[in-house]
């Protein structure tokens, strides 16, 4: 992140430069534009600039995440967070069949210039700090970023901001890959050549940690695995040609990294500590980079929703303040922009006063506290230094691994990062489990007083009106139809996609023809699916297979319960073993719950089919039937199961399989599951279902009420 900011006037358009004073009760003169405390006449410290503050936000349309945009840096929001849907980040236009139900859904639609344009309006670019949370089709987004700004009269030299662009995390943990290793890191490192010698202010790459501890990554492992993304991505960028030697350190200068904090905020601080101090010697040791100033590890943050609990979300609160003390206490390791998740993103999309209520967070931190008037309260501590010293030490020996199996790439594609991340998350869902690691309202303190907060589920998030899907597809088609036409004038786009495909097959830099394919109208699904054409696609490893035993099932345990209820009911059944099948459909590529589900099936004595992430409900209804599947599990957090989910029981029901439950889970409103259930699925889990031998045990339930056989009432009392 950039450390420029700007100040919101009333109607959320960034102040003018001209610097403005406001007096403070308590701390004296405040120069808005910089963020500085200036010294009173009391000779009062002077205070350290807050860091970045963003929500992390964009629904529905252009138009309405607009408004939310403006309406956020009105209240004092210094930069602008855009989240994109599903199918902008895979590269499909809203029309596309894998785009059904998640238009709009967890983020904005951005098909062509025309949205970008909406998305913006109003929000002049040079004053703006904008981060785009985009990887895969990272090069397309910020090619219609800056002809917007070309179109306000913008010099593409003071833009500022950030593009994720970290193609690595997506294959172990995010899902929103499209292309195969290889030309991924050459559309990274193309951008990144790009940003450097044309947008020099720039973040071209944004490397994401923050989804490896989403999907199961120890502290270490996160370190570990961003450090060698980080390698393999600056020795392509150095190894293309596109960059002189002695602007390498430019290079590094504009590498910044995103990570999360979780609530053991001691550790995690260590970890930030650590990871600036192997950013160094990497960037010293391995690169020659001199200057200490472009060795400086520059980070963002938002703190962990994996914590966040649909049971009792009121302590989301305090979990959220503890892991945002961890990015901002220690002056030498603080953020420099910092997002934070609102209280009921367990429960579904955050209305814009719960994102309020997360900016307020950061504000009373920033401007309240004495926090930004010390120095790092952390120095001389030998407790810190001595946590930060092995996190270090085991991080330096995991990358060393990594280096010798050639590098982050090749960890990729052997699967041996993904098995780790799986196998990671499988042992810490089985402490949660065992009650080994405690989370309060879920496996303790579970009992509550009626929460106000969620008295009308309905009400306390916000929803995405199902009609918006088909106003964005009316609007792609006008689009589609128009955009030769005044007032757009552009050119026809088949000249611009002709000479994208000859550049990916060459060894051109991709980012000009990508350019000259945003000026022509070119929609985010033309540009992907001609780079689809010269590239191709991947599937990356589901880690599921080589995961090792998270519980064992020793005797007179649930687990051993369970097994014994699986055993059974194929005995029942006369067949050798349970086939259980876990799809996902649609984009949502959030497949962590899915592989927790799969891995823990297995261990329980089903065969389990799973086919990884992006599944049609045609694909997976076709699985089901010839695989003679005896139950479907569908696992959906982008809340697209409204229309995902009948359609699966819709295509069973047509291939009469009837007799095969469908069980869905996800992020799913108590009223939504309930016209699931009364459309036909056998159950529905949410998050506050943290209990995933249970879960199995009640797939096998459904499996022998659909086969019309005697409940088994104990699992341990079943005969083995």
């Amino acid at each position: 992140m950039t450390e420029r900011q700007t100040t919101p006037g009333p109607e959320g358009a960034p102040a003018s430069k001209e610097t403005k004073t406001r007096e403070r009760s308590d701390r004296g003169l405040r120069n808005v534009d910089t963020g500085k405390e200036r010294p009173s006449a009391q000779g009062q410290k002077e205070r350290d600039r807050p860091w970045l503050m963003r929500t992390y936000a964009g629904h529905s349309t252009a138009e309405a995440s607009n408004e939310l945009y403006r309406r956020n840096l009105a209240k004092g929001q210094t930069g602008l967070s855009v989240a994109f849907d599903l199918p902008t980040q895979t590269g499909y236009d809203s029309d596309h069949i894998l785009a059904r139900g998640e238009v709009g859904r967890v983020g904005v639609p951005v098909a062509h210039l025309g949205d970008m344009r909406r998305l913006f309006q109003d929000i002049p670019l040079d004053q703006m700090n904008t981060s785009m949370t985009i990887n895969a089709t990272a090069m397309w987004l910020l090619a219609l970023y800056q002809v917007v700004a070309e179109e306000q009269g913008v010099d593409i030299t003071q833009l500022q901001g950030t593009t994720q662009n970290d193609i690595v995390k997506e294959y172990l943990s995010r899902g929103t890959h499209v292309f195969p290793p290889v030309p991924s890191l050459r559309l990274t490192t193309d951008m990144i050549c790009y940003t450097v010698n044309h947008i020099p202010k720039w973040n071209p790459i944004n490397i994401c940690s923050y989804h490896l501890q989403e999907a199961g990554a120890t502290p270490v492992q996160e370190i570990a695995y961003a450090m060698s993304t980080a390698i393999a991505v600056l020795d392509a960028v150095f190894a293309s040609g596109q960059i002189p030697e002695d602007r390498k350190g430019d290079v590094v200068a504009r590498i910044s990294f995103f990570v999360n904090a979780g609530v053991r905020f001691i550790e995690e601080m260590c970890k930030m500590r650590a990871f600036g101090r192997i950013w160094d010697r990497i960037t010293r040791e391995r690169y020659g980079i001199e200057d200490p100033k472009q060795r400086r590890f520059r980070y963002g943050v938002q703190v962990n929703s994996l914590g966040l609990t649909e049971a009792q979300p009121e302590n989301n609160v305090q979990r959220i303040v503890l892991e945002m003390l961890a990015v901002t206490l220690s002056k030498d390791a603080r953020a420099r922009a910092v997002q934070l998740p609102a209280w009921n993103e367990a429960l579904g999309l955050p209305r814009p006063w719960d994102q309020q209520w997360s900016l307020r967070i950061q504000q009373v931190l920033a401007h309240e506290s004495d926090l930004l008037e010390y120095a790092d309260i952390f120095d001389g501590s030998h407790v810190i230094e001595a946590k930060v010293a092995s996190l270090v030490e085991e991080s330096l020996a995991e990358i060393e691994r990594i280096e010798e199996m050639g590098g982050a790439m090749a960890a990729v594609e052997s699967g041996y990062l993904k098995s780790q991340l799986v196998s990671s998350h499988a042992e810490r869902r089985g402490r949660i489990e065992s009650g080994q690691e405690k989370i309060v309202g879920v496996n303790i303190f579970n009992t509550t007083e009626p929460n106000p907060l969620t008295a009308d589920l309905d009400q306390a998030i916000q929803t995405v009106d199902p009609a918006v899907e088909a106003r964005v597809i009316e609007s792609l088609g006008r689009w589609r139809d128009t955009r030769y036409q005044p007032p757009f004038n552009h050119p026809r786009p088949c000249k611009a996609l002709e000479r994208l495909k000859e550049a990916a097959k060459g060894t051109d830099n991709l980012m000009e023809a990508t350019l000259e394919c945003a000026r022509a109208g070119v929609t985010t699904g033309e540009w992907a699916g001609a780079l689809r054409e010269v590239f191709g696609e991947f599937r990356a490893p589901t880690g599921v297979s080589s995961a090792p035993v998270a519980v064992p099932a020793e005797e007179g345990s649930a687990m051993a319960g369970v097994r014994h209820k699986v055993e059974a009911t194929a005995r029942d059944m006369g067949v050798g073993k349970l086939r259980f099948l876990v799809g996902k459909p649609g984009l949502d590529g959030h497949s962590n719950g899915a592989e927790q589900i799969a891995v823990r099936a297995r261990d329980a004595g089903f065969e389990v089919v799973y086919q990884g992430i992006r599944l049609t409900p045609e694909q997976i209804v076709d699985a089901a039937v010839a695989e003679d599947v005896h139950a479907v599990g569908l696992s959906i957090l982008s809340g697209s199961h409204a229309q995902l989910v009948p359609d699966v029981l819709e295509r069973l029901r047509v291939a009469g399989a009837t007799d095969i439950p469908v069980i869905a889970g996800g992020i799913i409103p108590q009223g939504d599951a309930e016209q699931l259930r009364a459309a036909g699925v056998a159950a529905v889990f949410t998050p506050k279902d943290f209990d995933i031998t249970g879960i199995i045990g009640r797939i096998v339930d459904e499996i022998r009420k659909a086969n019309k056989l005697d409940p088994l009432l104990d699992p341990l009392e079943v005969p083995a």
